[in-house]
Protein backbone atom coordinates (compact mmCIF):
# COMPACT_ATOMS: atom_id res chain seq x y z
CA UNK A 1 0.00 0.00 0.00
CA UNK A 2 1.95 3.18 -1.03
CA UNK A 3 2.38 5.46 1.92
CA UNK A 4 -0.06 8.66 1.44
CA UNK A 5 -1.93 6.65 -1.87
CA UNK A 6 -1.45 9.69 -4.44
CA UNK A 7 -3.90 11.60 -1.90
CA UNK A 8 -2.52 15.45 -2.15
CA UNK A 9 -2.48 17.42 1.28
CA UNK A 10 -5.28 19.21 0.17
CA UNK A 11 -7.31 16.04 0.01
CA UNK A 12 -5.97 14.10 3.00
CA UNK A 13 -7.00 18.19 4.63
CA UNK A 14 -9.98 17.36 3.24
CA UNK A 15 -11.20 13.58 4.10
CA UNK A 16 -10.10 14.76 7.66
CA UNK A 17 -12.17 18.08 7.90
CA UNK A 18 -15.06 16.51 6.52
CA UNK A 19 -14.46 12.98 8.67
CA UNK A 20 -14.37 15.19 12.08
CA UNK A 21 -17.61 16.17 10.89
CA UNK A 22 -18.91 12.09 11.40
CA UNK A 23 -16.61 10.98 13.35
CA UNK A 24 -18.74 12.44 16.83
CA UNK A 25 -21.75 10.48 16.13
CA UNK A 26 -20.80 6.92 14.17
CA UNK A 27 -23.32 4.81 15.32
CA UNK A 28 -25.87 7.37 14.03
CA UNK A 29 -23.63 7.86 10.65
CA UNK A 30 -23.11 3.91 10.26
CA UNK A 31 -27.05 3.41 10.39
CA UNK A 32 -26.92 5.81 7.43
CA UNK A 33 -24.42 3.95 5.72
CA UNK A 34 -26.07 0.62 6.40
CA UNK A 35 -29.14 1.20 5.70
CA UNK A 36 -28.59 2.35 2.25
CA UNK A 37 -26.34 -0.64 1.89
CA UNK A 38 -29.41 -2.75 2.24
CA UNK A 39 -31.27 -0.45 -0.03
CA UNK A 40 -28.77 -1.22 -2.67
CA UNK A 41 -28.24 -4.69 -2.27
CA UNK A 42 -30.60 -6.58 -0.10
CA UNK A 43 -29.12 -10.06 -0.71
CA UNK A 44 -26.13 -8.38 2.01
CA UNK A 45 -28.55 -8.90 4.62
CA UNK A 46 -28.16 -12.87 4.90
CA UNK A 47 -23.95 -12.18 5.86
CA UNK A 48 -25.47 -10.78 9.22
CA UNK A 49 -25.84 -13.25 11.51
CA UNK A 50 -25.59 -13.62 15.22
CA UNK A 51 -26.14 -16.60 17.32
CA UNK A 52 -27.49 -18.33 13.97
CA UNK A 53 -30.52 -15.88 13.37
CA UNK A 54 -31.21 -14.65 10.31
CA UNK A 55 -32.84 -11.19 10.12
CA UNK A 56 -35.98 -11.32 8.74
CA UNK A 57 -35.78 -7.75 7.19
CA UNK A 58 -33.26 -5.07 7.16
CA UNK A 59 -34.87 -2.98 10.09
CA UNK A 60 -34.27 -6.05 12.24
CA UNK A 61 -30.90 -6.01 11.81
CA UNK A 62 -30.31 -2.52 11.94
CA UNK A 63 -31.80 -2.81 15.52
CA UNK A 64 -29.46 -5.45 16.55
CA UNK A 65 -27.27 -4.96 19.39
CA UNK A 66 -24.97 -7.15 18.13
CA UNK A 67 -24.93 -5.36 14.21
CA UNK A 68 -24.70 -1.78 16.09
CA UNK A 69 -20.88 -3.15 17.75
CA UNK A 70 -20.83 -4.45 13.87
CA UNK A 71 -21.04 -0.69 13.09
CA UNK A 72 -19.09 0.74 15.57
CA UNK A 73 -16.21 -1.57 14.20
CA UNK A 74 -17.00 -0.66 10.66
CA UNK A 75 -16.30 3.36 11.70
CA UNK A 76 -13.36 2.36 13.81
CA UNK A 77 -11.65 0.80 10.39
CA UNK A 78 -12.69 4.20 9.14
CA UNK A 79 -11.44 6.52 11.49
CA UNK A 80 -8.27 4.71 11.20
CA UNK A 81 -7.86 5.18 8.03
CA UNK A 82 -8.15 8.55 8.21
CA UNK A 83 -5.65 8.70 11.62
CA UNK A 84 -3.46 7.15 9.10
CA UNK A 85 -3.38 9.07 5.88
CA UNK A 86 0.25 9.83 5.88
CA UNK A 87 1.46 6.44 6.51
CA UNK A 88 -1.59 3.89 5.70
CA UNK A 89 1.27 1.02 4.63
CA UNK A 90 1.05 0.82 8.58
CA UNK A 91 -2.20 -0.54 8.22
CA UNK A 92 -1.57 -2.92 5.51
CA UNK A 93 -1.60 -6.52 7.73
CA UNK A 94 -4.71 -5.09 9.47
CA UNK A 95 -6.40 -4.50 6.60
CA UNK A 96 -5.29 -7.78 4.80
CA UNK A 97 -6.48 -9.84 7.87
CA UNK A 98 -9.82 -7.90 7.60
CA UNK A 99 -10.26 -8.97 4.11
CA UNK A 100 -9.92 -12.38 4.84
CA UNK A 101 -12.54 -12.50 7.63
CA UNK A 102 -14.58 -10.91 5.05
CA UNK A 103 -14.12 -13.71 2.61
CA UNK A 104 -14.28 -16.12 5.13
CA UNK A 105 -18.23 -15.02 5.96
CA UNK A 106 -19.30 -15.16 2.27
CA UNK A 107 -18.36 -11.61 1.27
CA UNK A 108 -17.45 -10.91 -2.56
CA UNK A 109 -15.21 -8.80 -3.21
CA UNK A 110 -17.76 -7.52 -5.66
CA UNK A 111 -20.00 -5.75 -2.51
CA UNK A 112 -17.33 -3.68 -1.82
CA UNK A 113 -18.24 -1.43 -5.02
CA UNK A 114 -21.83 -1.07 -3.42
CA UNK A 115 -20.20 -0.52 0.16
CA UNK A 116 -18.47 2.31 -1.44
CA UNK A 117 -21.57 3.92 -2.53
CA UNK A 118 -22.78 3.81 0.77
CA UNK A 119 -20.16 5.05 2.31
CA UNK A 120 -20.33 8.13 -0.20
CA UNK A 121 -24.04 8.50 0.23
CA UNK A 122 -23.71 8.82 4.04
CA UNK A 123 -20.99 11.41 3.99
CA UNK A 124 -23.44 13.09 1.32
CA UNK A 125 -26.19 13.10 3.30
CA UNK A 126 -24.02 13.89 6.65
CA UNK A 127 -22.47 17.01 5.10
CA UNK A 128 -25.36 18.15 2.84
CA UNK A 129 -23.55 21.26 0.84
CA UNK A 130 -20.22 20.07 2.18
CA UNK A 131 -19.79 16.82 0.24
CA UNK A 132 -17.96 18.80 -2.96
CA UNK A 133 -16.68 17.09 -6.01
CA UNK A 134 -13.02 17.51 -4.54
CA UNK A 135 -14.75 15.94 -0.86
CA UNK A 136 -16.19 12.92 -2.91
CA UNK A 137 -12.98 11.95 -4.71
CA UNK A 138 -10.79 12.34 -2.13
CA UNK A 139 -12.76 9.60 -0.08
CA UNK A 140 -13.18 8.15 -3.13
CA UNK A 141 -9.09 7.50 -3.07
CA UNK A 142 -8.74 6.67 0.27
CA UNK A 143 -11.64 4.22 0.04
CA UNK A 144 -10.58 2.22 -3.17
CA UNK A 145 -6.51 2.21 -1.38
CA UNK A 146 -8.48 0.41 1.48
CA UNK A 147 -10.32 -1.65 -0.44
CA UNK A 148 -7.05 -2.75 -2.48
CA UNK A 149 -5.39 -3.71 0.86
CA UNK A 150 -8.72 -6.02 2.26
CA UNK A 151 -8.81 -7.80 -1.75
CA UNK A 152 -5.20 -8.51 -0.81
CA UNK A 153 -6.68 -10.72 1.60
CA UNK A 154 -8.29 -13.06 -0.46
CA UNK A 155 -5.77 -13.39 -2.83
CA UNK A 156 -3.43 -14.44 0.00
CA UNK A 157 -2.82 -18.52 0.03
CA UNK A 158 -3.26 -20.31 2.99
CA UNK A 159 0.17 -21.80 2.77
CA UNK A 160 1.52 -18.20 3.56
CA UNK A 161 2.93 -17.48 0.03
Amino acid sequence: MESGMLLSGGQRALIRESWQRVSGSPVQHGLVLFTRLFDLDPELLPLFQYNCKQFASPQECLSAPEFLDHIRKVMLVIDAAVSHLENLSCLEEYLCNLGKKHQAVGVKVESFSTVGESLLYMLEKCLGAAFSPEVQEAWSKLYNAVVKAMQRGWETLPEGD
